[in-house]
């Protein structure tokens, strides 16, 4: 019955369906956060209401990096003491974010009860979003492979560096083989030019290629840029503080083309409970 009724409101809703990109990559430190708070903000900024969920739960830093003040985390959710929609704090141009907690072991090591609170929080979410970016932990922990398995689109974040290489390809192969992932978006980041962000795109899809049943497609080529670093010690995204910068500029055009991937008419392949409740959630908002 509850299927039927999510069928029929897709159905009445497709061109208002939420979009859901992970944004992962196996290895710390290769920029991950940078490129989704990014991509988040230059999406805001074309008009369209993002949200972000900082899934790297026991080391957050979403909010860090834009200076908010958060005085409540998904700790508090699943404790019960708050709401999803109550820990929300806006961001630059609106964006919503989700924050997470920092120093906290207990969130990196949930039990299934409370993924299974998280799930509900979702469901229960009041907020109207086109987007849900999701920046995911480092490695390749169950949560990681979870959220990017309930995506749309994953984008993996590989620098040029050979253990940057190495875990993207552990991370593929395991949401190939174990998980039935096929399509990968790759984003080459903190390269010197556009034939390097190839050269490293090549490197990972020679591998997949010999060895997986994969997909691979470099959507983005992100150079390094000391204004990164400038625009993170001021506490601002690049594509705000220095818009016409290399990196703005390659995030802007990556932003661009998320803002056009298609969503699918109805979950399939990956999308678990929580998104699909999101969709359900919305369309019913918007018939209202």
């Amino acid at each position: 019955m509850i299927e039927d009724q999510a069928s029929s409101l897709r159905r009445m809703n497709q061109s208002r369906l939420i979009k859901v990109i992970a944004v992962t990559g196996g290895k710390g430190g290769v920029g991950k956060t940078n490129v989704t708070l990014n991509t988040a903000i230059s999406m805001a900024q074309q008009g369209k209401r993002v949200m972000v969920l900082d899934a790297d739960l026991g080391l957050a830093n979403v909010d860090v990096l834009l200076g908010l003040r958060v005085v409540k985390n998904l700790s508090h959710v699943l404790s019960g003491e708050c709401t999803l929609d109550e820990v929300l704090v806006e961001g630059p141009y609106g964006i919503k974010i989700a924050p997470a907690t920092s120093g906290s072991q207990s969130m990196t090591e949930l039990t299934p009860t409370e993924h299974a609170g998280l799930i509900r929080a979702f469901s229960e979410l009041r907020s109207q979003i086109d987007v849900l970016i999701v920046d995911t932990a480092a490695g390749i922990s169950d949560m990681v492979l979870s959220f990017s398995r309930a995506a749309q689109d994953i984008l993996v974040v590989v620098c040029d560096e050979p253990t940057s290489l190495t875990d993207a390809y552990a991370l593929i192969k395991i949401l190939n083989k174990e998980h039935g992932v096929f399509r990968f978006k790759i984003v080459a980041n903190m390269v010197r030019n556009m034939r390097e962000g190839q050269e490293l795109f090549n490197k990972l899809t020679k591998v997949t290629n010999r060895f997986l049943d994969v997909a691979l497609e470099l959507v983005a080529t992100i150079p390094f840029d000391e204004n990164i670093r400038k625009s993170v010690r001021k506490q601002k995204a690049i594509v705000e503080a220095y818009p016409t910068s290399p990196a703005a500029i390659a995030i802007n055009k990556l932003a661009q083309q998320a803002a056009s991937w298609p969503v699918p008419s109805q979950p399939g392949g990956h999308l678990e409970f929580f998104l699909e409740q999101l969709i359900v959630k919305k369309a019913v908002g918007d018939i209202r």
